[in-house]
């Protein structure tokens, strides 16, 4: 008997299912987002907020590699996953203002350059421009912002080792920073050669 082929991920069909692993991982991780704003700004608790926090980071290319992994990419993955990335991180950056947990000018750098690259994202995908990758310095300066915020949060607590983790925190934040502004410029040329290939694409 032969064996039927596996299903194209490519395939119309397979890219609209929603019931899938990675999309419950996504879901997940967005059901934990209550939680820290419960624990950092009710409960007035920076270390667990931290954990949850570092935790939530850490586990941000799980659903990615699982969809890739088992074949299990769809188009509401594609939607959800960087929406629910950035509201997590927009979430946790402003709560931690709210609690003072971190310095307000580097918070602030971060959400300028955040809502900034947003923006531009968006009128980019208005003008038909197509999709940019991720360079490495954008995927390095989140995953050391990622790193950072919850280390200015363990800093924040009244842990014994507070004072190491606000240090850590400095090591991690500044290198961050600074990759993910030179991330933002380097999207400049990215952008307008997406646009250009977006126009050329629906010209065909």
């Amino acid at each position: 008997m032969a064996v039927p082929p596996s299903p194209d991920p490519k395939a119309p069909e397979h890219l609209d299912r929603v019931v899938t692993v990675p999309n419950a991982i996504t879901a997940v991780r967005l059901a934990c987002l209550p939680i820290f704003v419960w624990l950092l700004l009710v409960q007035d608790d920076e270390a667990a907020a931290a954990i949850l926090l570092a935790g939530l980071g850490a586990t941000d290319w799980v659903d990615g590699y699982v969809a890739r992994r088992w074949d299990q990419v769809s188009s509401v993955g594609k939607v959800l996953d960087p929406v629910a990335d950035r509201l997590l991180f927009f979430v946790a950056v402003v709560s931690i203002i709210i609690a003072g947990a971190a310095p307000l000018w580097f918070c602030l750098a971060v959400l300028l350059r955040e809502i900034v690259v947003a923006a531009v994202t968006l009128v980019l995908a208005a003008m038909g421009a197509r999709r940019i990758d991720v360079t490495w310095s954008g995927k390095a300066g989140t995953f050391g912002l990622m790193f950072a915020f919850p280390l200015f949060l363990g800093g924040a607590s009244d842990l014994s080792f507070a004072d190491l983790f606000q240090a850590l925190a400095w090591i991690a934040a500044i290198p961050a920073l600074a990759l993910s502004y030179y991330a933002a410029v380097r999207y400049v040329p990215l952008g307008r050669q997406a646009l250009r290939d977006g126009r050329a694409a629906r010209a065909l």
